[in-house]
């Protein structure tokens, strides 16, 4: 098994001269047509014939038509329906017949010049073939993927054109294409599944493709038919035949048909969006010619044809991303309590390796590095994020084969073959994907290498498939890409609810404590008075005695530090379900839900008590006493209301000697 690259970037030497070579062929101004036809070139303000094509005579039966009017070839009536058409445009065929031969003649303007071409008319009616495509269409719009729609058009144009072979291609990213389907003779050796190289379709030719969007080859054994011209003295530039049915074909293809074993062709353009996507392409082993009118109803089916994929890999694509994204969305919701994000994206019931498939992935994310599958060692992953930090690639970095994208880099991270590595906000955190090298089989429609070619620059000289190993790059990310910069997208705004949240936190915290400060009290005693269950809440509010004295003689941070004690101190002695809350300076509330009159002063006691045991700090022991007020909350009082009940009953008990409880 040979190797052999399949990118654009890898094509070897040999292929890149033949894809020169073939860029330099004059294949628009080739100066020659096919010789099934005749073709003349008139000027269009004065209709006298300036090209003709050497077998005019023979087909039209006049001799030395050049500079002389189009009416003495095709006489006055027909010479002044091709004016009429020029005029108001007008639909090929026209249908013109001599005293031995009827024509189908297409018109097409080139410049001042108006190019006329005749084939002889074959056997075949409007009706017929209008009524064939129809069908046709019909029955293709019921295909349910690509994959029918490409096999059921080939089988259906072998069936209406009778050639011995129908082939569909499609054209690859690197501009290699690849048969998807075939229906052929069953003595023909198979195609199907085989590629081929882009020098078999150069450049030139697909651009003409774009414009041309059909193209018949009939013969390869008989001599292409010169031009003449009025101007050959003159120099002037060859007519271009980019529009014409006759135009002849390069030696080159000729040859490559004939190694092929095909004596004509018959090859339809399929354009998405401004794209040579594919092509259909019908061969045969003799000599066969369509009439035009078929040629055009086909153009008009391959047109469909190509509609018809687009919408159906639209669907499927859009039927993968919705897969996709609701695994996304499940994702985003698995992590959302998640203490560490990084770590739930690689480690729960979903993974980030659910939403973009590979075989290993990093998250790093607040600082937090996590991950799973096959990933590279940590210096690499220091030297990759270097590499493709947003400063330096722009936030995203995308290569199916680092060796061939970046080879510096590939030396850095050898064990890196696909990558795809997403940033997340600007703080350092990244999504980061990496997929394995991959030893894929491609089969060949004939040998790649110069065995199989007379020469370096010749056709090859069989076509029987080939196998040949494709090594150095990943399987292709795609539309993975846009998924994994949403996955971003969706993490970096959860990021950000999770800012949001802590801050909203914060807000409703004391610093010192932990504790909910004034305004997270404010809202749990609004939320928590019931007018319907009055007496149910009660409210104690605890002043500490003569706490200046404390931060005076030892200190702000000693103060703190007995705060801090103090609030523990205060949680410990209330139940599970009561709130605690420092309001400010030495004060602090305790919310009691569900107690009574007695019980409210029972746990306004026991906080009493235990704030009043000795504080132990590193260097010193305390004792702190405090005043505790006690209210339990009336009808129609508001949280205000209820504050201000327990604060009084505090003051109370600062008057009656402090270090006490008071309602």
């Amino acid at each position: 098994m040979s190797s052999l690259p399949l990118t654009g970037a890898d094509v070897g030497e040999d292929e890149r001269r033949r894809l020169e070579e073939c860029s330099r062929e004059p294949i628009r101004t080739p100066g020659a047509i096919q010789p099934h036809g005749v073709l003349l070139g008139v000027d269009r303000e004065r209709f006298v014939i300036e090209v003709a094509s050497e077998n005019c005579a023979a087909m039209l039966g006049c001799a030395d038509p050049l500079g002389e009017p189009l009416a003495r070839v095709v006489g006055a009536e027909f010479a002044s329906t091709i004016q009429h058409f020029v005029a108001t445009g007008g639909a090929n065929p026209l249908m013109f017949a001599t005293a031995s031969a009827a024509f189908d003649v297409m018109v097409h303007e080139v410049g001042e010049t108006v190019v006329i071409e005749f084939e002889p008319v074959l056997p075949r009616t409007l009706q017929q073939t209008t009524s064939a495509l129809y069908a046709i269409i019909q029955r293709l719009a019921h295909s349910a993927d690509s994959r029918s729609l490409r096999a059921e058009t080939a089988r259906e144009l072998r069936e209406l054109t009778g050639f011995d072979r129908v082939m569909v291609y499609h054209f690859h990213p690197d501009a290699h294409g690849e048969v998807v389907a075939e229906a052929r003779a069953d003595d023909m050796e198979p195609y199907l599944g085989l590629h081929f190289p882009a020098s078999d379709i150069p450049a030139q030719a697909r651009e003409l493709y774009l414009t041309k969007l059909s193209r018949a080859i009939v013969g390869t054994s008989t001599d292409s038919v010169d031009l003449l011209s009025v101007d050959d003295a003159s120099g002037r530039s060859p007519l271009d035949l980019s529009s014409a049915e006759l135009r002849s074909v390069s030696p080159h293809h000729l040859q490559f048909m004939r190694n092929m074993g095909q004596d004509s062709t018959l090859s339809f353009s399929m354009v998405r969006d401004g794209v040579l996507i594919g092509m259909i392409t019908c061969a045969h082993r003799s000599t066969l010619r369509v009439p035009f009118i078929l040629r055009r109803g086909m153009e008009v089916l391959a047109g469909q044809v190509a509609l018809q994929l687009s919408a159906l890999d639209r669907v499927a694509q859009l039927q993968r991303q919705a897969a996709i994204r609701r695994r996304r969305t499940d994702l985003i919701l698995q992590i959302a309590d998640a203490d560490d994000l990084a770590r739930s994206l690689v480690s729960g019931r979903l993974t980030v390796l659910d939403v973009i498939e590979a075989d290993g992935a990093v998250a790093c994310i607040d600082g937090q590095t996590h991950s799973i599958g096959s990933v590279p060692s940590i210096s690499e992953l220091e030297a990759l994020y270097r590499a493709t930090r947003p400063g330096a690639r722009g936030g995203l970095y995308v290569t199916e084969s680092l060796r061939t994208d970046d080879p510096d880099l590939a030396r850095v991270v050898p064990s890196v073959t696909g990558a795809l590595v997403v940033h997340i906000g600007g703080a350092g955190d990244f999504l980061a994907f990496f997929r394995d090298e991959i030893l894929r089989e491609v089969n060949w429609l004939g040998d790649q290498t110069t065995a199989n070619r007379r020469t370096p620059l010749s056709p090859r000289n069989s076509f029987s498939s080939w196998t040949a190993g494709v090594t150095g790059s990943s399987a292709p990310w795609g539309d993975l890409v846009g998924e994994a910069v949403e996955l971003a997208r969706d993490l970096e705004g959860a990021l950000f609810r999770r800012i949001e949240s802590e801050l909203a936190h914060l807000a409703m915290r004391d610093s010192l404590t932990g504790l909910p400060n004034r305004r997270g009290l404010m809202e749990q005693l609004d939320a928590a008075i019931d007018p319907e269950a009055v007496g149910d809440l009660s409210v104690l509010f605890i002043d500490l005695d003569r706490f200046k004295q404390i931060n005076d003689a030892f200190g702000h941070d000693v103060g703190d530090s007995v705060l801090a004690a103090v609030g523990k101190r205060i949680q410990d002695a209330t139940r599970a379900g009561d709130t605690v809350a420092r309001i400010g300076g030495d004060e602090f509330v305790v919310l009691c839900d569900r107690a009574d009159d007695e019980h409210v002063l029972v746990v306004a006691e026991r906080i009493r008590e235990a704030i009043h045991e000795p504080i132990v700090l590193e260097t010193l022991t305390l004792e702190v006493a405090a005043s505790v007020g006690a209210t339990t909350v009336s009808a129609g009082d508001t949280a205000l209301d209820a504050l201000r009940a327990a604060d009084q009953a505090m003051y109370r008990a600062k008057q009656g000697g402090r270090n006490r409880s008071s309602r």
